[in-house]
């Protein structure tokens, strides 16, 4: 049965919740100046270092809100598969990571290059939207694909543009990199290339990296349930598998084989959605 809403991802319910209300409190308080990052002046002139950490907590309109919250609850599906330990230590270390990356790549490569006049940075964290996006198309397979033309006859398959059922979840973040361009384009860039470090393990010691166990209590808690279940799971398998050798040892250890056989497969794709 499918898991709806945020089951088993308090995690991804506290990002959603978190965009929204960092958003309305920044517009409440009418702080959303000192959200985004301007190299000069706030950088150069005014010395305001701290922006590098504070400018990826909030968006500053609310197109990018909704945009943003849809997408995050739409890769809810990556914490249920790496559990919450991971999902948050995955988030925190994307954070760092962009929080100094995006504004160092901003500073010596694009502004030098366009001779001062790319010298903004958009606020949100559309890095860490973009890291995840990196995970779900690593692991989350499409069902089925499709073509897109604008040929009327039904029998010309080479035109048009080939589309997976997955194409659609693309366009909301897609829309948060083009929104604010070039630094929006920028920060998702920035977050991708994370992801796939992450994912590549390119990022020594910082994979194996996990947040302590008290901060994701509720969700540990819940891994060691499932955990126990899966472990009474396999012992009544085993426990089976060891009565149908005694009842036919021919058949039963053909079964058993067969059994196994199986087992590997499904233990493969289970590594593979874990990023084991």
């Amino acid at each position: 049965m499918l898991a709806s809403g945020f089951t088993h991802a308090p995690i991804s319910r506290l990002l959603v919740v978190g965009v929204v209300v960092t958003s309305f409190l920044a517009s409440l308080t009418d702080t959303k100046v000192f959200a985004w990052i301007e190299v000069r002046p706030h950088l150069w002139e005014y010395g305001q270092y701290w922006r590098v950490f504070t400018w990826q907590l909030c968006y500053t309109n609310s197109t990018e809100v909704l945009f943003a919250a849809m997408t995050f609850y739409q890769l809810r599906v990556i914490e249920r598969l790496w559990g919450s330990r991971k999902f948050a230590s995955f988030l925190l270390l994307t954070f760092f990571y962009s929080a100094f990356l995006t504004p160092f790549i901003l500073i010596a490569v694009l502004r030098p290059l366009s001779f001062g006049r790319i010298n903004y940075l958009p606020a949100g964290p559309t890095p860490l939207l973009f890291a995840l996006l990196a995970q779900y198309h690593a692991v989350v397979p499409y069902i089925y694909k499709y073509r897109v033309s604008g040929s009327t006859s039904s029998s010309d398959q080479s035109t048009g543009i080939l589309l997976t059922s997955k194409a659609t979840s693309y366009l909301l973040p897609l829309q948060l990199a083009l929104s604010q361009l070039p630094g929006s384009a920028l920060a998702a860039a920035v977050g991708w290339c994370v992801g796939i470090a992450y994912r590549r393990e390119i990022l020594q010691g910082a994979v194996r990296w996990r947040v302590p166990t008290w901060l994701v209590a509720a969700g540990y808690e819940q891994k060691e349930r499932y955990n126990h279940l899966r472990r009474r799971m396999e012992g009544e398998v085993a426990a089976g598998r060891a009565t149908g050798v005694e009842r036919d040892g021919g058949s039963g250890n053909a079964g058993g084989e067969d059994q196994a056989r199986r087992r590997g497969v499904v233990g493969g794709l289970f590594d593979q959605f874990r990023g084991a």
